[in-house]
């Protein structure tokens, strides 16, 4: 109950950004680090969805603003664009629901790959992907063969995150 509540409210946060694309004083900029802030907290800092959301801008050469004055077009092609992204967000988390622990595990990956080895990353990826139950107890010796300084440094990385 307690997930679907959260689900609930990602697709309100999502909505609202939606419906700020057709503020009077809509400015893409602002509205792109808002709408980035409640992506990468629902689907991490690396998601496609964040990227795209990164990608829009407007294009303001003059065979384009030609095209768009030309073709009749009333509706911004940025704000369409940007609908459409949010409103695919949006029907995915209602079919699906939130991703699970992988954007957690992406984060740490991400901050862990600063100081291990990429065998080392490899290893714990596959430890992580494989069925087994001592997981930790596999992890813990890749953690064990580093000095205490490199120890130290990824441990203060991941609460400082």
């Amino acid at each position: 109950m307690e997930n679907q509540d959260m689900e609930t409210n990602e697709i309100k946060l999502i909505k609202e950004q939606l419906l700020k694309l057709d503020d009077k004083d809509f400015n893409l900029d602002a509205w792109k680090k808002h709408t980035i802030i409640f992506l990468e907290r629902f689907f991490g800092s690396n998601s496609s969805k964040v990227k795209l959301i990164e990608d829009l801008r407007y294009d303001y050469s003059s065979w384009n603003l030609r095209d768009i004055a030309g073709s009749g077009k009333t509706k911004d092609p940025v704000k369409t664009q940007a609908a459409e992204i949010l409103e695919a967000i949006v029907y995915e988390l209602e079919k699906l629901g939130l991703p699970k622990e992988s954007k957690v595990n992406d984060k740490l990956l991400s901050l862990l790959s600063d100081e291990l080895t990429g065998k080392q990353i490899k290893e714990i990826e596959h430890i992580l992907e494989e069925k087994t139950t001592n997981k930790t107890e596999k992890i813990q010796d890749i953690l064990n063969n580093l000095e205490k300084e490199n120890l130290s440094l990824i441990v203060s990385r991941l609460l400082t995150s």
